[in-house]
């Protein structure tokens, strides 16, 4: 028989470190806690060293994720991938800008190839990022896949505003952590 139900889930402690209730007004309270996840992630031993974020223009947080490829056995479970659908479910809408507004998303590193790809479709407005990809593959054992010569450019024409390198060496700093340690999860 095949599978007729796919079931994700995230870690609990998600809830702990991702505060609801406040309000995240700057481009580093935003990424700060998408670090924040990833660093998390990797000392609870759950999953990859990324963590993501989704929120609304008024800097309510929508919806918050980490890495879960090991733990799910999902190769698609990658923190920007369970933010866009977390964030999508909570919004019942299959592109979050769709009924208006504007979206944000906040990410730990660079989105890899698959990430990537989804942001053009996930309807977020802006895109900040922390540690770039060449820091994610240089300080841990990840490919990140191909991406065209001009990523930002190519998003930036689908009206997606890019904003990198914010807190980029903290983001660094828990890449750094987990490719010290070895190990893969």
């Amino acid at each position: 028989m095949l599978p007729l139900q796919i079931h994700l889930t995230l870690p609990p402690w998600i809830e702990e470190a991702a505060d609801t209730s406040r309000r995240y007004l700057t481009d580093e309270e935003r990424v700060r806690l998408a670090i924040e996840l990833s660093r998390r992630n990797i000392e609870h031993g759950q999953g990859g060293p990324f963590g993501a974020a989704v929120f609304d223009e008024h800097g309510r947080l929508i919806a918050a994720a980490v890495n879960r490829v090991i733990p799910q056995s999902c190769s698609v479970a990658h923190a920007e991938m369970l933010a866009y659908m977390a964030a999508q479910q909570r919004l019942a809408s299959y592109r979050l800008n769709e009924q208006g507004g504007h979206y944000t998303l906040a990410t730990s590193a660079q989105p890899c190839c698959q990430c990537y790809g989804a942001t053009f479709w996930a309807g977020v407005d802006t895109l900040l990022i922390g540690a770039r990809g060449e820091d994610v593959e240089a300080l841990t054992s990840f490919d990140e896949g191909p991406l065209p010569a001009d990523w930002a450019g190519e998003l930036e024409r689908r009206g997606i505003t890019v904003r990198r390198d914010i807190l980029r060496d903290q983001a660094r700093a828990v890449l750094a952590e987990y490719g010290a340690r070895g190990e893969s999860y």
